[in-house]
């Protein structure tokens, strides 16, 4: 199902199943020095195919790339410690933050899918062992990582993607918010249980009221209540709801769309969404004139608008 809004009313997300090639995975490390290609159909998210980094946080959070040839490359980002529900500590937000910055210079990619390893979560909050004795410093730390985590999607240069497929609870819930779309499985569980632990929901929690109304935000920080899929599709959080199986077509349907579109018009996009944000009506809409105008600094549309011409005079 595909959430047109907050009505409640659900449409089919995709078309059927059809046959495709297989797609290939490149898993990689930050600091590989050789490639494994994994056929589509064997990728596991969250399996560790290569890491030759000596230290374990290399393994807390993987990086795989599906070459699409011309169009361009997606990369999956997968939070891999399905013991801990894939719960991220301190160690597991710096390497997320490594990743996603080492990403951001890549011109040659389309889209990024966030995940979590498994099939039970996708990020289960942080790590209450490490958490509970922190001190100040750590304490500041660790919400600081949450934050630059949470900054790295939210302001990331091409569209961001979470695929949640599970738990989703805390740092991954604003983690997930910051995403450009959301597609959950259907047994998935969503909160914000900080209150129950003696701490507030901070950092990009404040992204919630605008994405879910001030009232449903109100009530998961102050509570701490958990909500399943159904309701998190119903208040706006989920843009697509489908069974697990299924999680990946809606993905894909998302990629599908990108790549028919130019991509340097979806970067340009992308940042002109972010200057809404922050702006008002009229300053936004002098944003977009720029940003319309840097769109002809390149032959793409041209080009695009050319090929659909030329297509609907044949």
């Amino acid at each position: 199902m595909s959430n047109p809004g907050n009505s409640g009313s659900r449409l089919p997300i995709a078309p059927p199943p059809h046959k495709t090639p297989p797609r290939r995975w490149v898993s990689v490390a930050a600091v590989a020095t050789q490639v494994k290609v994994v056929p589509r159909e064997a990728y596991k998210p969250g399996a560790n195919y290569m890491n030759t980094r000596s230290d374990s946080a290399a393994s807390l959070v993987l990086l795989d790339y599906d070459d699409r040839g011309a169009d361009g490359r997606i990369a999956r980002v997968t939070f891999n410690n399905p013991e801990k529900r894939n719960a991220l500590g301190l160690a597991g937000k710096e390497r997320f933050i490594e990743i996603m910055t080492q990403l951001k210079h890549d011109e040659s990619l389309r889209a990024v899918v966030l995940t979590g390893a498994g099939d039970r979560s996708f990020v289960g909050g942080t790590n209450l062992a490490e958490m509970a004795n922190f001190d100040l410093t750590q304490a500041e730390a660790s919400a600081t990582k949450t934050h630059r985590a949470c900054d790295a999607v939210r302001s990331f240069p091409a569209p961001v993607i979470a695929r949640i497929n599970g738990y989703c609870f805390g740092s991954g819930m604003e983690i997930a918010a910051c995403a450009d779309m959301r597609a959950g499985a259907s047994h998935a569980k969503f909160g914000m249980p900080e209150t129950r632990f003696g701490i507030p929901s901070g950092m990009e929690a404040s992204v919630l009221p605008k994405l879910i109304g001030w009232g449903k935000a109100a009530e998961l920080v102050l509570t701490g209540d958990h909500i399943d899929a159904e309701e998190a599709y119903r208040i706006g959080y989920l843009q697509k709801l489908v069974p697990y199986d299924r999680l990946d077509e809606a993905v894909e349907g998302w990629v599908a769309s990108l790549l028919a579109c130019g991509p340097r018009a979806v970067r340009i996009q992308k940042r002109l969404i972010l200057d809404w944000d922050r702006m008002s009506v009229v300053d936004g809409a002098r944003a977009g004139i720029q940003a319309y105008v840097d769109s002809y600094r390149s032959d793409e549309p041209r080009r695009m608008m050319t090929a659909f011409v030329n297509r609907k005079k044949g």
